[in-house]
């Protein structure tokens, strides 16, 4: 956990205007479906903060900020795994391409979006409706 939430200002600063107006609009897109509880964390090596939507002991994904970047990341178990190859074909190439280089581990398949544009933003929430249904109308 981190000791002390980053503020608004402190943000635009590291990732600048237009990538923290893309922050905002990805966690408000994911917001209007997940009622979730949202920690902030350090971003370990590579990133300087974690923003983690997490439910019941479950994360669904994350969101990565360092200077002047943003990530986003899912973690697909075996399962959801399948279930993102069925659907694969309705995603946009470029996020069949990330997904395709992603290194697969022992616990699932890490999947980093970075950089992350708004364009994205349906194919994201369909991959997170694989991980979890959505909760809010």
């Amino acid at each position: 956990m981190l000791e002390k939430i980053p503020t608004t200002d402190e943000m635009t600063t590291l990732v600048g205007q237009d990538l923290y107006d893309v922050w905002q609009k990805l966690c408000t897109a994911i917001d209007e479906k997940y009622d979730m509880e949202c920690l902030w964390n350090k971003g370990g090596k590579a990133w300087t903060y974690e923003y983690k939507y997490r439910r019941g002991g479950k994360t669904l994904c994350g969101l990565y900020a360092r200077e002047h970047c943003v990530g986003f990341m899912i973690i697909f178990g075996k399962d959801e795994r399948a279930k993102v190859e069925a659907v694969r074909e309705k995603l946009s190439k470029e996020v069949q391409v990330v997904y395709d280089e992603a290194k697969t581990y022992h616990d699932g398949k890490w999947v980093m979006f970075e950089p992350v544009d708004t364009s994205m933003f349906v194919d994201f929430l369909q991959l997170l409706a694989i991980k979890r249904r959505p909760n809010r109308k």
